[in-house]
């Protein structure tokens, strides 16, 4: 089978778009319906996560586990832009979604594999893009939260945000925005250093 970029499919480019845009985990992400997301209000609500299993030890004997309300227990809202709203509506008219569908689904309209969506989507649109390092699906949510801190988003709005039960697990993104401003500064240092006085 050839391997889909993201000129492919709309649906794996919004799906991206959509986890840097929140910074959800993947099992959110897979269970996300258009009747989630508030056009009016301009929210969207993380209620159901999907969990992949193995048949023997689903208690459906589906490969896929819904669960309502991941991690802490209780479902989160939070505001988005009106960019990612207008194209969640448009994605949403173009494959015909109802309320209740999946909005990240296979042509089956089941939810997408991680594995497979790594192997024949991620991994080979991070290779075509010329990135050097290595990228993963969920460094889209650590890079959700810096950009948030780094641009004055306060410590319990990106905690609220991302679902972590604890502040402290918010806390690490600000040490990497400090440790990563401690390294421009000594590579300044060291370019100066190297300069020949005039």
């Amino acid at each position: 089978m050839r391997h889909q970029t993201w000129g492919a499919s709309d649906r794996y480019r919004l799906m991206v778009e959509t986890a840097i845009e929140t910074g959800m985990r993947w099992g959110e992400l897979i269970a996300l319906k258009p009747r989630h997301v508030d056009f009016l209000r301009r929210t969207i609500t993380v209620e159901d996560t999907i969990v992949e299993v193995s048949r023997k030890h689903s208690p459906t004997g589906e490969r896929y586990v819904a669960k309502p309300y991941p991690k802490d227990n209780e479902p989160r809202t939070f505001a988005v832009r009106q960019d990612w709203l207008d194209a969640v509506a448009a994605h949403t008219r173009l494959h015909g979604l109802g309320r209740d569908d999946l909005l990240f689904a296979t042509l089956a309209g089941t939810p997408i594999s991680r594995n497979t969506f790594r192997t024949r989507v991620w991994q080979p649109a991070v290779k075509a893009s010329g990135v050097s390092f290595n990228v993963r699906m969920h460094d889209l949510r650590h890079a959700h939260a810096s950009w948030l801190l780094a641009g004055g988003a306060d410590l319990k709005t990106v905690m609220d945000r991302l679902g972590h039960a604890q502040i402290q697990t918010t806390q690490k993104y600000l040490h990497a925005l400090a440790e990563a401003d401690q390294r421009s500064i000594d590579a300044l240092d060291r370019m100066t250093r190297r300069r020949p006085s005039s």
